[in-house]
């Protein structure tokens, strides 16, 4: 089974409207589209462009506003996905649960299903400045090319909540992130390689770039995207089959092979999954 995947690191700047959003979501759709691309991941937080609208009376928007553009968010996403029959993990935007904000991923199928993962893991900063609270628990989502699971940013530097993901069957994680600068954005890129090597998984990552001048904590982004393989003979020595430029407006695109998973977990250089001591630590299987 081999499927192609597009990465997306998304150009942040100021916009005055929602259809300015749109045009710009759709043209990454498109160009990844003349790649035959199969799923289209966009980054972390790429929703808060739409903060940089001024308001009715001019007023700045606030990450409090952003649940009020959900709607509009889910039914582009949802039209697109129908329109050109592709997956699109469409970054994370945040919504209100139970008068909460919560940054929630969102896959939208091409039949126009939509799947949600609500980020497990919550910063400091999302904590204490955005007042955000964190999801309840992980869901794996069944597509035509296997099971897949996406963990924002954050997830990713915790090996439990991956070991879980591959234990209930995803082979590809999808990481949507956000950082701003060096040191977030290698904390996130080395531990979406250690997840890789450990679970013997595929690991699609990327990252905002750009800035948001009048959006708080949008300032600054530093981020690139990958697609992250384990390190095995079958796949390449770095353990990378694409990676972007840092901090550019672009795609990455590459073919994920989920044979080449099943061999190395049987007869790899190494088998980490396999030689995990469950008699030693929990067995998430």
């Amino acid at each position: 089974m081999k499927f192609r995947v597009s990465a997306v690191q998304y150009h942040l700047h100021s916009i005055q409207s929602f259809e300015e959003f749109a045009h710009q979501c759709e043209h990454y759709i498109k160009a990844a589209l003349e790649f035959d691309t199969e799923f289209i991941l966009f980054p972390e937080f790429f929703t808060t462009q739409l903060l940089s609208i001024k308001g009715k009376d001019g007023s700045a928007l606030t990450i409090n506003d952003l649940p009020s553009f959900t709607e509009q968010y889910q039914e582009l996403f949802v039209s697109f996905a129908k329109k050109y029959n592709i997956y699109i993990i469409a970054g994370t935007h945040v919504v209100e649960v139970n008068g909460k904000l919560r940054n929630t991923a969102h896959l939208f199928y091409p039949d126009g299903r939509i799947g949600t993962q609500a980020k497990l893991h919550i910063t400091p900063t999302e904590v204490h400045e955005w007042n955000m609270s964190r999801g309840e628990g992980l869901e794996i989502f069944d597509t035509d090319k296997g099971k897949i699971a996406i963990l924002t940013c954050y997830d990713i530097e915790f090996p439990e909540i991956v070991r879980m993901a591959k234990a209930k069957g995803a082979d590809v994680i999808f990481c949507p992130s956000c950082t701003d600068d060096r040191h977030g954005f290698h904390r996130v890129r080395y531990t979406s390689h250690a997840r890789a090597i450990e679970n013997q998984v595929y690991v699609v990552l990327t990252g905002t770039v750009g800035a948001l001048p009048t959006v708080d904590f949008m300032r600054a982004n530093f981020g690139q995207a990958a697609i992250i393989t384990p390190n095995d003979v079958p796949f390449p020595p770095k353990g990378l089959l694409a990676e972007g430029e840092i901090n550019n407006d672009m795609i990455i695109t590459a073919d994920l092979d989920l044979e080449l998973l099943y061999k190395v977990r049987e007869k790899g250089s190494v088998t980490t999954w396999r030689d995990r001591r469950v008699d030693l630590y929990t067995d998430w299987e």
